[in-house]
């Protein structure tokens, strides 16, 4: 029981994935009439100016009568994107020897030809959707 009276769900089965500055945490729990749900929670670590740290969380829950839909639009757009992009990363994040131009240079730079633009790219993050 939690300080404040109320009896705080445990979970029956966990898994959690690192992916940098983000962590993935998939929590099995169960319902007062003692059914099965899941829990998606992204937990993200943003750093303060004085070095600290907070977490943002966002948290889906899942109920079964949704899994089949889920799992079949999950993958609809997951196969999509890996079809469209492949399994590279393409972000100028992950690029090697990254040097963020800045747009207030008194010359921009020339690309060279061929090369795309950044603006040919997007980042997109779960605080987009």
């Amino acid at each position: 029981m939690s300080d404040n009276g109320t009896i705080e769900k445990e979970e029956i089965f966990s898994k959690v994935l690192r992916a940098g500055r983000r962590t993935y945490f998939f929590d099995v729990r169960a319902t007062k009439a003692n059914d099965y749900y899941l829990t998606i929670t992204e937990s993200k670590k943003f750093t303060n100016e004085d070095g600290s740290f907070h977490y943002k969380k966002h948290k889906i829950y899942l109920y079964k009568e949704d899994f089949a839909g889920f799992n079949e639009i999950l993958k609809e757009m997951t196969d999509y994107i890996l079809d469209e992009k492949g399994e590279e990363v393409i972000s100028e994040r992950h690029q090697k020897n990254f040097k963020k131009e800045f747009e207030d240079e008194a010359e921009p730079k020339a690309e060279p030809a061929g090369t795309p633009s950044a603006a040919a790219f997007t980042d997109i993050s779960f605080e987009d959707i």
